[in-house]
């Protein structure tokens, strides 16, 4: 079974702060990782994350995810990269220190994007790192883009090119992040509720309840991520998509096909 597993950016880190990690979570998550590893050591797991409080802010400060001309100061550019590859650091240490093999491959080195979308990736190294045992783990990042000039592209969409446009298709998805998808935003309407399972039945509703994010995100809120989760699970047979919370043991259980019930699971 290959697994994409992504940590949600406003769950490692404080999206309200600036380069805020949240160490205990993601040393929580690494420990689950390892769990799941050990009793599933067949699985191949692409790990991704959100760049929080440690891209985003220079992203919508330097309006890169806008687009940048060939003469504009590209500092914002560079200062973004880095960022996110600090972030990166962070949660791979973590991986490592609880003996998941943990390897480090950032998008941009290796992408290009026009008008946001990923068009050319080389991901020989992704391929051959699960050959191998190893996890990959990969990140929203900056990406030079031939029709704006500069793009940021979320774990999300480096998720759906390798889902639609390669070989390393998944078979299910797990998103660390909110809780559940909800019938309406929980922050505001104390009436709202989790909705357990989206499929074509419900899809139009969720959409039209699903809000944005609540922090600085260049990348787009929960809408977006739900619509480019069921394009997915639609054009690929029998992917799940399952939307939990950091609670836990929680991503432990996911993994291990314990966690009927919780969270919110996209299917068709």
């Amino acid at each position: 079974m290959r697994i994409f597993i992504k940590f949600g950016g406003s769950v490692i880190t404080d999206k309200r702060g600036q380069e805020a990690p949240d160490m205990p979570v993601i040393e929580q998550l690494a420990g689950e990782m390892h769990h799941a590893r050990r009793e599933h050591p067949d699985h191949q797991i692409v790990l991704g994350h959100g760049s929080g409080s440690f891209g985003h802010h220079y992203a919508a400060r330097y309006g890169i995810h806008r687009g940048l001309g060939s003469s504009d100061d590209w500092i914002g550019f560079a200062l973004t990269a880095n960022a996110a590859l600090r972030l990166n650091r962070i949660v791979v240490e973590a991986l490592l220190a609880t003996h998941v093999s943990a390897l480090s491959l950032q998008p941009s080195a290796t992408l290009q994007s026009q008008a946001g979308i990923v068009q050319q990736w080389n991901i020989t190294a992704i391929g051959a790192a699960l050959d191998r045992g190893l996890v990959p783990v990969i990140h929203g990042d900056v990406a030079f883009d031939v029709a704006q000039g500069s793009a940021i592209i979320s774990t999300e969409k480096l998720f759906e090119y390798l889902a639609l446009e390669t070989d390393l298709k998944p078979d299910r998805i797990v998103l660390v992040g909110e809780d559940a998808v909800y019938t309406a935003d929980p922050r505001l309407d104390p009436h709202a509720q989790p909705i357990r399972l989206i499929t074509s039945a419900n899809i139009e509703g969720v959409l039209h309840a699903a809000g944005d994010s609540h922090a600085v995100d260049v990348t787009g809120g929960m809408r977006s991520k739900v619509e480019l989760m069921w394009r997915l699970v639609q054009a690929i047979p029998g992917l799940e998509v399952h939307l939990i919370g950091p609670k836990r043991n929680l991503l432990a259980r996911a993994l291990t096909d314990q966690a009927a019930g919780e969270g919110t699971v996209i299917r068709v």
